[in-house]
């Protein structure tokens, strides 16, 4: 399990299931999967989504 939460250059969208998959030593597969099958449920899955995309380093990008 990676003890880091960054989104990492293999992303889809914006890298944020492919940073939590990394962070909980997951797929990134399965954690798209039950983030699109929450958004079934009501609550705030998007804002949640857009919150982390900000909030979250991207992975890419170096600093010296």
């Amino acid at each position: 399990m990676n003890t880091t939460l960054v989104r990492p250059p293999n992303r889809i969208i914006a890298g944020v299931c492919s940073g939590l998959a990394a962070r909980f030593g997951m797929k990134p597969g399965m954690v798209r999967l039950l983030f699109v099958l929450s958004c079934l449920l009501p609550g705030p899955q998007f804002i949640a989504y857009i919150v982390l995309w900000v909030v979250m380093p991207d992975g890419r990008r170096t600093t010296y």
